[in-house]
């Protein structure tokens, strides 16, 4: 296998990995109650809940490494870039982790009715950390990584125009909320963000079973390796020299 098949692998694996946060939708209902640090339910929801945006903050930093040492060769300043707002939406991702388990932690301590307005700014805050970075942030490295994919044409180019409207539509969803033409978390929300949703799914499927395209990565300066040896195979793709 080549380093470059490797990289796609990991890459595209690390993308099917972010989406093991989508039982959070279900998980965050009790703690999200008006009244649950004087509630009596689990709080076991919550932790799970918050293992699960953990994987996802770090598999999505995964998704930004892995593909750095292909993608810098197009333009190493925006694959910087990608990295970057890769591990700050994986920062804030952890921020919003942090209040739902402060929540718990007021709960634990018997704080009573006395902090349920505390609860309640808690979890506000968590709405709005959510908003920004599983939201606004997602668009900025749909149209990062979307661009050097499309340049470089790694991959079939329909994926990352569908990269683009799940961005510009994510966008758009993420500025009618904070302006309040929108609430967080709403049927509208929910469908601006499925074509964002279908661009990382089908880009983490595509990586996974078929990999960058020799076409895309003979642009960037890889080329075939020499014939092949005891200790070469045949037809591997390595960096230019």
């Amino acid at each position: 296998m080549t380093s470059t098949r490797k990289i796609s692998l990991v890459a595209g694996a690390f993308y099917l990995l972010t989406f093991v946060s989508i039982p959070i939708l279900f998980l965050y209902t009790g703690v999200r109650g008006a009244d649950f640090i004087v509630g009596s339910g689990p709080d076991t929801p919550v932790f799970v809940g918050s293992i699960l945006e953990i994987v996802v903050a770090l598999a999505g930093i995964g998704t930004a490494v892995a593909l750095y040492p292909v993608v810098k060769r197009q333009n190493e300043g925006v694959a910087l870039g990608l990295v970057a707002v890769r591990t700050l939406e994986g920062g804030a991702i952890f921020a919003g982790v942090f209040t739902l388990l402060a929540i718990v932690s007021l709960r634990q301590s018997g704080a009573g009715a006395a902090e349920l307005a505390t609860g309640q700014m808690l979890v506000s805050l968590h709405d709005w950390t959510f908003t920004l970075s599983q939201s606004l942030l997602p668009a900025v490295n749909a149209l990062l990584l979307g661009s050097l994919l499309y340049q470089s044409r790694l991959v079939p180019r329909v994926l990352p125009v569908l990269g683009f409207i799940g961005a510009a539509l994510l966008v758009t969803s993420t500025m009618a909320t904070l302006f309040g033409a929108n609430e967080y978390g709403s049927g509208l929300s929910g469908l601006m963000a499925i074509p964002i949703a279908l661009w990382e799914f089908s880009l983490g499927v595509y990586l996974v079973v078929r990999g960058f395209r020799p076409a895309g990565l003979r642009r960037l300066g890889f080329e075939p390796a020499e014939p092949a040896t005891a200790t070469t195979p045949r037809n591997e793709l390595r960096p230019a020299a």
